[in-house]
């Protein structure tokens, strides 16, 4: 008999504002008892939901359960900053890339695959203008790096045939109503959700058809004869074949050990305010959406609604194999992103940061996915490698289509990749990736 006793979980720290400004409108539910499943899903993020759905959509008539260690959204899914980005871009280098041209557009395949199934998400359950908006993103540059960072990135578009468009001082000072950064460069193909919304929209669009139990965490998961059984709490749920949507958790359940990076993230997101508390047009457009021309610069993004807007502000990355970070590390960075925000926005030091909060990422060395059939009848959606709104997506819906035997030339594609690289040992592993992200976010300088 196979046995993992999972001996840690992960740790969510300081309250994401996305979560935290999300209405949920559905009952939470733990799981209480014994029950029976055709099909058992861990996760209840990006690609757990969206495992399930595609599962509910090849098999109607199985029953479907998702077992969730938090509550939906106040996990890794609800706390990044709601890019789903098409065009690709390599947060494990440090620097934008576009790989050789077969590659390229073989990514940026699948991720519009993965787009093209959120938006069919929106549609179905009724998702909002606000919590799935497809109105592409920019590349802001605020110095000469930036600038040169800019110019690269669109040489590597303009070799693919993709649409962009640069914008100069002036245009990136209408959009966002500060005078800090020196050019963007557009690209029409991202959409900006509001992650917690999305992730209970989907959830609770699955309602129904989907059984979802929320603060159940699984403590074991054991081969029993031809089903697995995951014991949590207060209850177990057995089926025939899982489906591992946890990302770089994995490693708890014995899988990819020492191949996996556990990197944090760091927001901020401002009180809401009107436009005639401060003076003039400071933050410009109701909405925009820009990454920093360096990957390790700061994502900041303005949102509208009801007449009353806030900023979010994401800096700074961690490893942290312990999968938890403090309160104290989170306040530390939230001070230097109030200096960040400061600098983009003179004049509005008055606005406070209502809310500051650490989000999981998981790299591999290698830029590929913890996906497969790990054992029989188990299978791994995990390792997002930065992009954990369309790469879980994605990971999610090809691990269903695996399970359920349902083949495509995408998922040929997908799986056809090898496993992530081995990372040296620790702690050799902590000394390195820090020093590399540290200098990284160094070298980024003005663009932080």
């Amino acid at each position: 008999m196979t046995r993992h006793v999972i001996k840690r979980l992960p740790v969510d720290t300081g309250v994401s504002g996305w979560e935290a400004i999300s209405e949920r409108g559905f009952p939470v539910t733990a799981l209480d008892g014994d029950i029976t499943a055709d099909w058992l899903i861990i996760g209840g993020g990006f690609a757990g939901l969206s495992a399930a759905r595609r599962l509910s959509q090849h098999r109607p008539q199985d029953k479907i359960v998702i077992l969730d260690a938090r509550e939906l959204a106040k996990g890794p899914a609800g706390r990044n900053s709601g890019f789903m980005i098409d065009v690709p871009h390599n947060l494990s280098s440090g620097e934008y890339s576009v790989a050789d041209e077969g590659s390229a557009k073989t990514e940026i395949r699948h991720n519009r695959l993965a787009i093209s199934f959120a938006a069919g998400v929106a549609a179905e359950f009724g998702l909002s203008g606000e919590t799935f908006d497809p109105s592409g993103k920019v590349n802001a540059a605020a110095s000469d790096r930036g600038l040169a960072l800019n110019d690269n990135y669109r040489r590597s578009l303009e070799k693919i045939g993709e649409a962009h468009r640069v914008l100069d001082a002036g245009e990136m000072r209408r959009m966002t109503g500060s005078t800090y950064y020196r050019g963007g460069l557009f690209t029409p193909g991202a959409v900006m959700i509001q992650p917690a919304d999305y992730i209970r929209g989907l959830a609770r669009g699955l309602r129904g058809k989907v059984s979802i139990y929320e603060h159940s965490p699984v403590l074991e998961l054991s081969r029993e004869g031809r089903n697995w059984k995951a014991r949590s709490n207060r209850g177990s749920v057995s089926a025939p074949k899982v489906i591992l949507g946890v990302n770089g958790h994995i490693e708890s359940f014995g899988h990819f050990r020492g191949r996996l990076m556990h990197i944090f993230t760091y927001a901020s997101m401002t009180a809401a305010y009107s436009h005639n508390e401060f003076g003039g047009d400071v933050t410009g457009a109701d909405r925009w959406a820009l990454l920093p021309a360096d990957p390790m610069g700061a994502t900041v993004r303005k949102i509208t609604s009801n007449g009353r807007s806030r900023i979010v502000i994401r800096t700074r990355f961690t490893y942290n194999p312990s999968l938890k970070v403090s309160e104290r590390r989170v306040s530390g960075i939230a001070a230097e992103q109030r200096r960040s925000f400061d600098a983009r926005f003179p004049g509005m030091e008055s606005l406070p940061l209502e809310y500051s909060w650490a989000g999981a990422l998981c790299l591999s060395r290698n830029h590929v996915p913890a996906f497969g059939e790990v054992e029989e009848g188990l299978f791994s959606a995990c390792c997002e490698n930065g992009l954990g709104t369309v790469k879980s997506t994605l990971a999610g819906m090809m691990a269903a289509d695996l399970a359920a035997g349902v083949g495509s030339p995408e998922l040929d594609q997908y799986r056809n990749q090898p496993e992530p690289s081995r990372l040296p040992p620790e702690p050799f592993a902590w000394l390195g990736v820090n020093s590399v992200i540290r200098f990284q976010e160094l070298r980024a300088g003005r663009e932080g």
